[in-house]
């Protein structure tokens, strides 16, 4: 029983160690910014939003999306399973709506289909079909996109936070912000990317879909080919787009199944490639990625700290130190991620309801194989 202790200790302290690392380098201040603006141009911007089955949203969004304030955009809806009316009401919009038919649907069959229809554009953005672009994102983000990055990801923030589970969902994407994307540019490591709000070189995107293959995940296949090919994914902390969280314990479920799903997927697939990578070429970023993917579910840590170190206490045993110092480091880590807007009594409330997040997510282990075989749709509200 001790061994099997220790092992599970390490395995969550060294996880909570590297959360606890990143949390801090989030707050160091910002570095002077290597890159320079390389030219004032206004680039052609080519807004894709996959819809799949979101009648609910989509016509808003699409309004929305109409209202940036940018010469040269264009914005286009992937209908998947959209219904007529819907459709309907698209068609009286100054948008593009490219409708596909599959068997078995995915975002990157649907992005495919469109990358062969339309015409080249310089950019490329990524919504999903729940998402609100903050006033002025297209100026802010073309103007990163002239300091020669070639990949950005804007921060995602919550839209909506009515429920346990909302807030629970954006306190999580708010924590992930400050660990993944602003600590790591703060130590010169990639951004991830999390599905929506990635910002392209055209070109470069279209060619990563055509070789993509991912039926859930298809962000980290993207996160995987950029950063296994030395492409830097740059993120920006200012560049606001509302996000809508999710309002329930099911779809909690089918969220966080197939992040999980594609996490431990990839981390399978490219683990032993990213070693030897570092080992031959010093690639340190390809390395911290499947570190990321190597990390339990991040709600998972403190309860399962939390229940490790109560048992020891209960039983005395010496270990306790252990567990102890592993449930410090992630709470620690966590708290400094929460930006200072979200400590108020909802946060308070919100909170009894991770042991539930926790069992959805334990419940979820059990799908992965459909996660792998078919793509799980989370829908979204419309208010």
């Amino acid at each position: 029983m001790e061994i099997i202790s220790v092992t599970i200790v390490l395995y969550l302290g060294l996880s909570s160690l590297y959360l606890f690392v990143f949390a801090l380098a989030s707050k160091l201040p910002k570095v002077k910014k290597v890159k320079t603006v390389v030219s004032n141009k206004i680039n052609s911007v080519v807004v894709l939003i996959p819809a799949y089955k979101e009648d609910n949203v989509i016509v808003e969004v699409a309004k929305k999306a109409l209202l940036q304030n940018y010469p040269d955009f264009s914005v286009v809806i992937i209908a998947d399973s959209l219904k007529d009316s819907t459709l309907l009401t698209l068609a009286k919009l100054p948008v593009t709506v490219i409708e596909v038919f599959f068997e078995k649907s995915t975002k990157v069959k649907a992005l495919n289909v469109a990358f062969k229809q339309l015409p080249d554009f310089d950019t490329a953005l990524v919504l999903d079909a729940d998402n609100i672009m903050d006033d002025g994102f297209l100026s802010a983000i073309n103007l990163e996109f002239n300091k020669g990055y070639s990949v950005i990801q804007a921060q995602r923030t919550a839209k909506n936070l009515k429920s346990n589970f909302a807030i629970l969902d954006g306190l999580s994407e708010a924590i992930n912000n400050n660990i993944y994307n602003l600590g790591c540019i703060r130590l010169g490591l990639s951004s991830r990317l999390v599905g929506s709000g990635m910002f392209f070189n055209y070109q470069l995107l279209k060619n990563l879909i055509e070789e993509a293959k991912a039926i859930g995940g298809f962000d980290k296949e993207l996160e995987i080919k950029l950063i296994k090919d030395n492409i830097y994914i740059h993120y920006v902390h200012d560049i606001i787009l509302f996000d809508e969280k999710v309002n329930s314990g099911a779809v909690f479920k089918k969220q966080r199944t197939r992040w999980l799903a594609a996490q431990f997927f990839f981390l399978k697939q490219y683990g032993s490639t990213a070693v030897m990578a570092f080992l031959r070429n010093g690639n340190s970023d390809f390395l911290n990625k499947i570190i990321q993917m190597a990390l339990p579910p991040r709600l998972l840590i403190p309860v399962i700290l939390l229940l490790g170190s109560t048992l020891h206490i209960f039983f005395e045993t010496h270990l306790i130190f252990l567990w102890l110092f592993g449930l410090a480091l992630n709470l620690i880590a966590n708290l400094i991620s929460i930006p200072a807007s979200m400590y108020n009594k909802h946060l308070l409330f919100a909170l009894f309801s991770i042991p539930k997040a926790a069992l959805m997510i334990v419940l979820g282990l059990f799908d992965f194989k459909k996660a792998n075989t078919t793509f799980i749709h989370t829908p979204h509200n419309s208010k």
